[in-house]
């Protein structure tokens, strides 16, 4: 193998994000709410919990990745990956043709769920090991690929794909499953770690050859050796901390465009449901830039002023804008407050690989945090079914009610960030 190593790199982070890309297109779940509403007679608490499925099994299945994921290599989690998100696509396509809610649950959520899991986890470890000289900004720019999958979704491939088969959910879904098969499949085999030994600016050739020597540890194993620092008062901090800024930011992720609409059609009686699904797609697609933004933007500045503090600073400013959105009823102002909201949000994500890998052991990073990403699995069911909940039963206060609930959620993740400060500073890191 010639190649220089920092070209090569580049190359693995693009593939990464390209699959981040396809794999974040679940935060378009918006989008397809209300028309699977109207079209099937489901409640908004049922709808959401395809969403909460989801994201719980994308947790749950990350944090198994991250235990196996040494065992098994990042090309073979990743091809796993790819199938299972593909195949959850074709199975809700299939029950969408049959009215099953049911396997509407386990197709999208359970398995295409865990295949969300195994996909998101990969790159992610993969590149922070390709570059501990840049970790912010790598494992950045990998999920700001997975924000900016909703701007995909929503004003490209759901629009193109519905307009050209009539509206057709079932046959839309099905076009989802061949196109991102190809594309996650793809990207996957370019999924693999440096040689052991390797550094920035070294020859992959450099590097040692003999690699069968090396000790690969199986999954529990690496369960094992990461349990002192999954068990530690840090990392349950941490942990805790990730989970409320979740819950808060992604009851907006799964419910912005019905709240948008709300208050575009209380501004404006006048606007047809065709106007507003429109705006709230646009809505969506503004949201998702500022979450695929923020994933970079606060993982850049974690690299400047430490991960920890960066936090603190980004959930002073959400707590703000959480206060103004319990006031503001003008739609315009209303979609530029939830475009920061979803900037801190993504930023969660961009600044928690590199916290785990300078928190704890970085040979233990994937284990560590794979568990980490449960906090996911816990606020995608939380965040969501709470506004669900609002919607359905106090539907003329739902917005006041959720970003009242939103407020606390991430007051109390501020609080928790300061005392990740105090431990770290006792640490030594």
């Amino acid at each position: 193998m010639n190649e220089r190593a920092p070209a090569h790199r580049w190359i693995i982070l693009a593939m990464a994000t390209l699959l981040m890309m396809c794999l974040g297109t679940v935060y378009a779940w918006s989008y397809f709410q209300t028309p699977i509403m109207k079209a099937y007679g489901w409640s908004t608490t049922q709808v959401s919990l395809i969403f909460s499925f989801t994201i719980l099994f994308l947790g749950l299945a990350a944090a198994f990745g991250g235990v196996v994921l040494p065992h098994v290599g990042p090309r073979k989690l990743a091809v796993s990956g790819s199938i299972l998100f593909s195949l959850g696509y074709i199975i809700a396509a299939f029950a969408l043709s049959i009215k099953s809610l049911t396997l509407l649950y386990i197709g999208y959520g359970f398995i295409g769920g865990t295949g969300l899991g195994l996909g998101y986890v990969t790159p992610v470890t993969t590149i922070a090991k390709w570059f501990p000289d840049r970790k912010g900004l790598a494992t950045g720019i990998v999920v700001m690929g997975f924000g900016f999958g909703a701007l995909i979704m929503s004003k490209v491939l759901a629009p193109l794909f519905l307009s050209s088969t009539g509206n057709n959910l079932v046959i839309s879904f099905l076009l989802f499953a061949v196109l991102f098969f190809v594309i996650t499949l793809a990207s996957s085999l370019f999924m693999h770690n440096p040689p052991q030994d390797w550094k920035p600016g070294a020859s992959l050739s450099d590097a040692p050859s003999a690699m069968l020597a090396i000790h690969i540890p199986t999954p529990w194993e690496a369960f094992r050796a990461a349990k002192g620092d999954i068990l530690s008062a840090r990392f349950i901090l941490l942990w805790l901390m990730f989970f409320f800024n979740i819950s808060a930011g992604i009851t907006v992720v799964g419910f912005q465009s019905p709240l948008f609409q709300m208050l575009l059609f209380q501004s404006d009686p006048t606007l047809k449901p065709a106007a507003l699904a429109a705006m709230g797609a646009t809505l969506i697609a503004a949201t998702s830039i500022f979450n695929g933004i923020g994933r970079f933007f606060w993982g850049t500045i974690s690299d400047r002023v430490g991960r920890i503090m960066t936090f603190r600073i980004m959930l002073g400013s959400e707590l703000v804008i959480f206060m103004l959105l319990i006031m503001i009823r003008q739609p315009i102002v209303f979609a530029a407050l939830l475009c920061w909201v979803l900037l801190c949000y993504g930023g969660g994500f961009g600044i928690m690989p590199s916290a785990v890998a300078e928190l704890f052991n970085p040979k233990k990073m994937a284990a560590v945090y794979g568990t980490a990403l449960t906090a996911w699995a816990a606020g995608g069911v939380v965040g969501p079914q709470i506004t669900a909940f609002i919607q359905d039963h106090v539907p003329d206060r739902a917005s006041t009610l959720s970003f009242i609930i939103g407020a606390l959620f991430v007051t109390l993740a501020f609080t928790l960030s300061l005392l990740i400060q105090i431990d770290a500073k006792k640490k030594g890191k």
